[in-house]
């Protein structure tokens, strides 16, 4: 009986607090938002994707021309090397091997660009993205907003309105 009179105070506080936690549970309001479908879907991002487009397409048809000039300069040297000097054959390859490491290197500096130019241009889709959020929790009374989850409701999804307030222009 000692032990139990002891006790009681947390028993009396956990079965309270267990009774409360129904209640609090039906006023918290939960929502979710996929950002991969907000970086397809909102003009914004379709708007940044254009722009990198524009900018970079001509380096990279510059490194797709390039690609097939060597490939095809390395398939003549390959049909025309049998009957080559050996010392011909040499200053060919390494003509061919200088070449390729120009290629290679530009390429890289291109994906490098590219991929910070991305970075940039997602960054400023994702701020004017949670501002939208932000906007959006505040108006509804959200309590909590995610935007990653192993599992998410369909019904807790926001996802489409904040792309809608995006488009039309709301949180700029």
């Amino acid at each position: 009986m000692t032990s139990l009179s002891r006790h009681l105070p947390l028993v009396i506080l956990l079965g309270s607090m267990a009774a409360a936690v129904p209640a609090q549970a039906q006023e918290f309001k939960a929502g979710f938002v996929n950002t991969d479908r907000v970086f397809r879907e909102a003009n914004s991002a379709k708007a940044a994707q254009a722009k990198l487009e524009q900018e970079f397409s001509k380096r990279e048809k510059e490194l797709v021309d390039q690609g097939n000039s060597l490939k095809s300069v390395n398939d003549k040297f390959e049909r025309e090397a049998p009957t080559m000097s050996e010392s011909q054959r040499a200053s060919r390859q390494r003509a061919l091997a200088d070449q390729d490491r120009d290629f290679q290197r530009k390429r890289r500096e291109f994906q490098e660009d590219l991929s910070s130019r991305k970075s940039e241009e997602l960054a400023t889709v994702l701020e004017r993205a949670n501002k939208v959020v932000k906007q959006v929790a505040e108006a509804e009374k959200y309590d909590v907003i995610l935007q990653e989850a192993v599992y998410i409701n369909p019904k807790l999804d926001i996802t489409d309105k904040v792309i809608k307030a995006m488009n039309s222009g709301n949180g700029k």
